[in-house]
């Protein structure tokens, strides 16, 4: 959402450029407000431009020609480094990621801890970064191939896991041996700039890691259109992150996008319903419905739809909205304004469509300290088919709909009948169903007996369809975003070998 833009104050914070925090060229900043209680400023953050960008380009173009030649393992030592100042200012992160973002302390501690685990997963690869050896094709001569830097990458990274997800970027970009510039989400920068000091701090090399915050038409685009910059890493909406392919291959850059989901829980009529609701709670509504892997649709087979209903609508209901510092509380806010008005929009699509009814929650709580924050009721949707709009469209918000189906068949068909690939899970006490689902469900992630959310760093993450364009992070295939491969072949047979030609 687009914030007015204010003048240098006392509460600002700086772009991170050649290993100096200075402040942006425009002079000019974004207040960063808690979503909880709008009263509350966390700071000011820079309102970047191009000039700034080009800036934090050179810079990290200058670093990458002594950093690529940094062995392997010393880059990984400074990583783990930077894990053990998380795990030291772990509560510290999370506390002020509450405040930013608004997810409740639980989570937020989560997501922390997500950045610890992929920062010490990848400094583990230090040692490793594995190519291979193969026999050649004609005698004397050596083949293998290795893995190679690529240069400057810039990194675009969003709003709802703001520690995690920048560092699902960094590390491997910075094992590999790259450099780069990072752009975090205008609503949630500070928990991006606490990653980065954590590196700082650990010894990264001046030039080597720069943030430069900003709005995505500014900042963003002057970054994916920059000349300089090979990579482009982007996590975020369809829509947008179309756009960022686009201009990334027009300066024939590589490109890695990790967008939208519209995910399906399955749930047969032989499921514990109990452990199925718990699921469904979590997934729906865990980081007020607003993760990519959300679980925004339940196919609920015709013979428990009712009781699983009535379970779930019951769950619903006893969730408690607050603000995220308060132990009491289950759900927090939205992110702002925008998400508001498009979560609502939805609800009240949702109730003019044909046959669906809102079973409860969809309004925005206004009581108390609520009013100040942006807050919205779990709302729970029966009666929908799964062609109406709240079914194929990502709602990005605390909404779930449920769809009845006859069996397994029926509830894959519909998994499979949205434009998205990230995330389905199957409930079932039946090992051939969920081995049958596991295989037939088009997505990159897939669980039986849990939720649609919780993925661990050491396996890719990822999707198919419109949820990206089939690179994946986390896991050791990251490093094939963030490498290039190069074979090498040496000839010590002392004459010409012509390759297929001489060996016909």
């Amino acid at each position: 959402m687009a914030k007015p833009a204010a003048k240098v104050r006392a509460s600002e914070h700086r772009n991170y450029i050649d290993g100096q925090w200075v402040a942006p060229a425009s002079g000019e900043y974004i207040e960063n407000r808690n979503p909880a209680d709008t009263r509350d400023l966390i700071g000011r953050f820079p309102a970047s431009t191009v000039e700034d960008i080009n800036r934090a380009v050179a810079a990290a173009s200058e670093a990458f020609t002594k950093w690529r030649k940094v062995p392997a393992p010393r880059r990984a030592e400074i990583l783990f480094k930077a894990g053990e100042i998380l795990i030291r200012r772990k509560e510290e992160f999370a506390r002020a990621m509450t405040r930013e973002m608004g997810k409740v302390l639980k989570e937020t501690s989560g997501d922390v801890q997500e950045a610890i685990d992929m920062t010490y997963f990848i400094a583990g690869e230090g040692r490793r970064l594995h190519g291979f050896t193969t026999k050649a094709e004609l005698p004397n001569k050596f083949a293998m191939c290795v893995r190679e830097p690529i240069g400057v990458c810039g990194l675009i990274t969003p709003w709802n896991f703001p520690m995690a997800i920048p560092s699902w970027k960094i590390t491997p970009a910075l094992i590999c041996g790259n450099t780069m510039v990072i752009k975090p989400a205008e609503d949630t920068p500070h928990s991006t700039y606490n990653f980065v000091e954590a590196l700082e701090e650990a010894g990264v090399p001046a030039g080597v890691v720069n943030i430069v915050s900003g709005y995505g038409e500014q900042a963003g685009a002057a970054l994916v259109n920059h000349p300089a910059v090979r990579l482009i890493s982007f996590t975020g909406s369809t829509d947008v992150g179309r756009i960022v392919g686009q201009a990334a291959a027009a300066t024939d850059k590589i490109c890695s996008l990790e967008m939208g989901g519209k995910n399906v829980v399955m749930i047969m009529e032989d499921a514990d319903l109990s452990l199925a609701v718990e699921g469904v709670l979590w997934g729906a509504f865990g980081t007020s419905g607003q993760r990519c892997t959300a679980a925004s649709r339940v196919v609920v087979h015709k013979k428990v739809a009712r009781k699983f209903t009535s379970m779930l609508v019951d769950g619903a209901k006893r969730l408690r909205l607050g603000n995220g510092m308060d132990d009491k509380s289950d759900v927090g806010p939205v992110i702002n304004q925008e998400a508001v008005d498009k979560i609502l929009g939805y609800i009240e699509i949702g109730q003019r469509e044909d046959k669906a009814k809102l079973l409860c929650g969809g309004r925005r709580a206004e009581k108390g300290d609520l009013k100040h924050g942006f807050f919205i009721e779990p709302a729970v949707f029966g009666g929908v088919r799964p062609q109406m709009r709240i079914a194929q469209e990502e709602i990005f918000g605390p909404v779930v709909s449920i769809i009845e189906c006859r069996d397994l068949d029926d509830a894959i068909e519909t998994a499979n009948g949205v434009k998205y690939g990230l995330s389905a899970s199957i409930y079932t006490r039946d090992a051939n169903r969920a081995f049958r689902a596991m295989e037939e469900v088009q997505t990159g992630i897939f669980y039986v007996n849990a939720s649609t959310i919780g993925a661990e760093v050491h396996l890719p993450f990822g999707g198919a369809k419109a949820t990206g364009n089939g690179h994946r992070e986390g896991g050791t295939q990251v490093l094939d975003i963030f490498s290039e491969w190069k074979s090498v072949y040496v000839d010590y047979s002392g004459r010409l070998q012509r390759a297929q030609i001489d060996n016909q």
